[in-house]
């Protein structure tokens, strides 16, 4: 049966996906940069309250994936804090200026990471040859890899998905971008194992008062009064949609 993974960006969230049934959780911060790495104290309350695997993404900053000497001794010493609190993978991803994995930088990270299971992240859709990439991330023996298929979204770039599938067991082939219940089964009947969603959405603030004539975000269209949360309701029916498949196949 294929495995159900949510990105979670906080503990409320990685809650509601356990109790929904995620199999696993990828754990982040900020939603509008993409994911981010999550604070110490998220990590360990998740830690401590969440009994499902848990991944939490390394990523020291939105944009692209090739980081300073500074920003890559930082991720560094994240993996080793993940590894420290007990997770049993995490998410991260290093290209260098081509396009191309940086394979030095990842044989640190993988060497950081001792047992860790490692899911090299969306970085592989910025790759300028992804069969390259899926050789080389292969060897380095990263267990998967998170990709919309190098498109905008996963169900346009289900053929490369399919085709990187096909290519070798390893590492897994996780879609992700876009897969919801409307077309999960697109994703199912092309031979993904694993599958990642938000499954979720901006919900309203909390907040009676609220002042409209002022921001603490750079883009001043960014609406603050409302936050990202896990909808419960949509895993429970993603996961309700592996079931069957599963039972049908």
């Amino acid at each position: 049966m294929a495995l159900l993974e949510i990105c979670c960006y906080s503990l409320e969230c990685a809650l509601a996906a356990q109790q929904h049934g995620a199999d696993r959780i990828e754990l982040c911060a900020a939603p509008l940069e993409g994911g981010l790495t999550p604070s110490y104290g998220v990590l360990k309350s998740v830690r401590q309250q969440v009994s499902i695997p848990v991944h939490p993404i390394i990523r020291p900053r939105g944009g692209d994936f090739c980081y300073s000497d500074g920003e890559f001794a930082t991720m560094l010493e994240d993996v080793c804090t993940v590894r420290e609190l007990g997770f049993p993978g995490l998410v991260i991803g290093v290209l260098d200026e081509d396009g191309n994995v940086d394979l030095p930088r990842m044989a640190q990270i993988m060497d950081a990471a001792g047992t860790l299971s490692i899911t090299f992240h969306r970085a592989f859709d910025m790759c300028a040859d992804p069969v390259q990439a899926f050789d080389n991330l292969n060897k380095l023996g990263v267990a998967r890899i998170l990709t919309s298929g190098q498109q905008a979204n996963a169900e346009k770039g289900v053929s490369l998905i399919a085709e990187l599938i096909a290519r070798s067991r390893v590492p897994i082939i996780m879609a992700g971008s876009g897969v919801r219940a409307g077309n999960l089964e697109t994703f199912l009947n092309a031979g993904v194992k694993e599958v990642h969603s938000s499954a979720g959405g901006w919900i309203p603030s909390t907040m009676r008062y609220r002042n409209p004539g002022l921001s603490m975000s750079t883009d001043p269209n960014a609406d603050e009064y409302q936050r990202y949360a896990v909808n419960g309701l949509a895993v429970a029916e993603m996961k309700a949609i592996i079931m069957r498949f599963s039972q049908q196949n």
